[in-house]
């Protein structure tokens, strides 16, 4: 058997240690990101909205049928996932509306915290908290990271599952059972394009 000589030679840096009694951790607060490339709830209800398909589409009774093996069930799938996404996020917003209004503790919570998001945005004052430069945006971040315990113990965990658990099912079985085949063909729609 062959000898394997491995070279592991080289110098390393040592970090350098601190004075005793001098335990600085140093949190660059500025280096947290900016979530200004989201678009705002309002700007995503509005293309959601644009890219809407007509609801008699979307409800026509006629078009709900079985697949026939497997292969076209997974393809029906991803086909109606893809051509009705706008219509199934609507679903989903619709639902989660219907959640926070129904479970008036978590809405309040939700208002508070957007009450003061708005405060906070309209002084767009930086704050001096323990010796550190706190912008406006940090600050919204604090309120809402402040906020997560509160809503937790609001229901707001059983909300959210409870939406996504109702939205997994009605867009699934609706992905499942409606035939795209009898609305989509590469003739009149460019949803193949």
């Amino acid at each position: 058997m062959a000898e394997t000589n491995i070279d592991v030679s080289g110098e390393m840096e040592m970090p350098s240690r601190s004075p005793a009694g001098e335990n600085k951790v140093n949190i660059d607060l500025q280096s947290i990101p900016a979530l200004q490339n989201l678009p705002s709830p309002i700007e995503l209800l509005h293309s959601v909205r644009r890219s809407l398909r007509p609801w008699t589409v979307f409800f026509n009774l006629n078009n709900f049928k079985s697949a026939v093996s497997m292969q076209r069930l997974k393809n029906r799938v991803s086909r109606n996932l893809s051509y009705f996404q706008s219509n199934y996020i609507f679903i989903f917003i619709v639902l989660m509306i219907y959640c926070l209004i129904t479970s008036p503790v978590t809405l309040l919570v939700i208002a508070a915290v957007a009450f003061g998001c708005h405060k906070i945005r309209s002084v767009n004052k930086n704050v001096c908290l323990v010796g550190c430069e706190v912008t406006p945006q940090q600050q919204i971040l604090a309120l809402n990271l402040g906020a997560a315990p509160l809503l937790l113990l609001a229901g707001a965990g059983a909300v959210l599952f409870w939406t996504l658990g109702a939205s997994c099912f009605v867009i699934f079985m609706h992905a499942v059972f409606y035939n795209i085949d009898a609305i989509v063909t590469e003739e009149n729609d460019s949803f193949y394009v």
